[in-house]
């Protein structure tokens, strides 16, 4: 685990599904020895695979443990509370929710909208230039993320404002003093980032499922929380910074009385939304500033990857929009904080590789020899062969994630085994037709059989009843039945076997294997390993006298191991050190 970086895989959780890659909108999961991590260089961490490993293997760091050795340390600790609480808290009031925050110890709690209005006066400022320009909302932090590695070009066009959660800090502490000590709550992991990133504004950000475990833990319930007297936000309560976590509530913030035209305005979320809006965008047809308020989450930040839920967006909108004060006269406002801020610049994500030499080399590696044999089908995450031979060829995946290449390799493997066996070898499914055979059983069942097998290798789809009936009746109670039937002796074609019978899939699938006892070899291999197992029990038992009397046992195997040479075809087959009895 990255300890600084806020998603992690718990390796040993972690099932081979390459779920978390394929939801991945930056493929910045590594996959090695079939564990996928989080690439911290590459992740923007908008919490996809989180969200949708089903095994739970995808974690967010728990920051609980630092909010409490805060709280313990004295220090006068604040809330920024995200304004997406009325969507995670629906018809809570805002005072039994104060009132259980500072229950667990927190001196006041504040509406991060406030630092939301702070940055919105900010951007209508800075649309007062009629500059033609692309303008990026700096308020989603895994956006500005996404924009520094993922469309560099544009990494310019952030704008070089704090976000409203930096901004609510800097106003807090303008406030009640440089010490007061700041904790973000809300449903973002990205603010995680942030906070890592700016420890001298925000001390701890905590997402609402970890607010909800701590609340559990503390047996403590919002609901039932007496509210508090007077007013239960410092230093007082938002008015439309309410709307940011809807998509087109910062716009909302700013439009009234402002310069820009509406069409210049765009509100766009989900991370593949604006993956395809950024693509084409060219700055040079401009000829005025454009405003883009992007949010990582689809519907906006009620809808955070660490939220209560990410459906029900109409519902969440109602409940935001039903709360939120709208003072036209005072929009837009003037900023009281300091809002500068550089964004950094993270090296931007190396571009995959186009080199059609290298692609085909490794698509080849994985059996990809023609373009007809790129299936795209998915199986491994990537949307096509080609990503997924990109990937591979910078180490982020593995040959094994290629689902048509491991089932070939395991058929192929199959059927060299099947083929090479010295015992006669068959598949059937549930109506006793032929999946696969191998040569030795179509010698067994007889010479009419095995010229059907030289004219059609494998037999498949033949009937079981017209080659081997001697096996239909034990094969048809293996798949009834599911139980397996060992050195079974049946009788056919003139000659008499032992046979093994399998299930493979229940009810669906069985195998046999089947040897022919009447052969001279099979006579010697019967006398070869009854011998064994009489070595085996008079060696325990001289082992068994040996212990006791200090006596040694190395004479009797001799001479036991005699008999074996005499019977076997084989010189070797005597009995090893290996084979010797504990």
């Amino acid at each position: 685990m990255n300890a600084r970086h806020p998603v992690y895989t718990e390796k040993a959780e972690c099932q081979d599904c390459y779920k978390c890659v394929r939801h991945c909108p930056v493929k910045a999961i590594e996959v090695r020895g079939g564990s996928a991590t989080v690439m911290a260089e590459l992740c923007i961490a908008c919490g996809h695979c989180v969200e949708v490993c089903p095994a739970g293997a995808k974690r967010v760091r728990d920051d609980v443990p630092a909010a409490r050795q805060l709280l313990a340390g004295g220090a006068r600790v604040a809330v920024s509370l995200a304004p997406s609480w009325l969507a995670e808290f629906p018809g809570l009031e805002p005072a039994r929710l104060v009132a259980v925050l500072k229950r667990l110890g927190f001196w006041g709690v504040s509406e991060t909208a406030l630092g939301a209005q702070e940055v919105s006066a900010g951007v209508a400022a800075a649309l007062r230039d009629p500059t033609p320009r692309v303008l990026v909302s700096p308020a989603c932090p895994t956006v500005v993320e996404l924009v520094a590695k993922y469309h560099p070009q544009l990494a310019a066009a952030v704008m070089p404002l704090c976000s409203p959660l930096l901004a609510h800090a800097r106003l807090l502490k303008q406030l009640y003093g440089q010490e007061l000590r700041v904790v973000f709550i809300g449903p973002c992991i990205g603010k995680k980032r942030e906070a890592d990133a700016h420890p001298e504004l925000v001390a701890v950000s905590l997402t609402f499922k970890e607010l909800r475990r701590w609340l559990e833990a503390e047996k403590l319930d919002p609901a039932q929380e007496p509210p508090g007297d007077g007013a239960p936000f410092i230093p007082g309560p938002a008015e439309e910074g309410v709307l940011y976590p809807v998509d087109g509530g910062m716009i909302a913030g700013i439009r009234a009385n402002c310069a820009v035209h509406a069409g210049d305005m765009m509100a766009l979320s989900g991370v593949e939304t604006i993956q395809g809006a950024l693509h084409d965008l060219d700055p040079a047809t401009l000829t005025g500033p454009l405003f883009l308020e992007l949010l990582a989450c689809a519907g906006g930040c009620v809808n955070g990857p660490c939220a209560r839920t990410r459906d029900g967006t109409i519902a969440k909108r109602r409940a935001v929009l039903g709360q939120a004060a709208y003072p036209t006269a005072a929009i837009p406002r003037t900023a009281v904080v300091e809002l500068g801020l550089e964004h950094p610049h993270p090296p931007p994500a190396p571009p995959p590789c186009t080199d059609e030499v290298k692609l085909r080399e490794v698509l080849a590696r994985v059996g990809k020899r023609t373009v007809t044999d790129e299936l795209n089908c998915g199986g491994c995450g990537y949307a096509n062969c080609r990503e997924f031979a990109a990937a591979l060829l910078v180490g982020k995946a593995e040959a094994t994630m290629c689902v048509s290449h491991m089932r070939q390799l395991a058929q192929k493997k199959a059927n060299a085994l099947i083929k090479t066996m010295p015992s006669g070898v068959v598949i059937v499914d549930q109506e006793l037709r032929i999946v696969e055979c191998n040569r030795r059983f179509a010698r067994l069942a007889g010479a009419d059989v095995t010229t059907a097998y030289d004219a059609k290798p494998g037999l498949e789809g033949v009937a079981l009843d017209r080659v081997a009936p001697f096996l239909a009746d034990g094969l048809r109670h293996v798949l009834a039945t599911g139980e397996e039937l060992s050195n079974l002796t049946v009788r056919g074609n003139e000659r008499v076997f032992t046979a093994s019978l399998f299930g493979i899939e229940p009810g669906r699938s069985a195998g046999g294997v089947l040897q022919d006892v009447t052969e001279p070899a099979m006579r010697r291999d019967q006398v070869v390993r009854r011998t064994r197992d009489v070595i085996r029990r008079n060696l325990a038992t001289v082992q068994q006298i040996a212990y006791l009397l200090g006596e040694n046992a190395a004479e009797s195997q001799a001479s036991l191991n005699e008999i074996i040479t005499a019977f076997a075809a084989d010189p070797d087959a005597a009995l090893t050190e290996d084979e010797e009895p504990s």
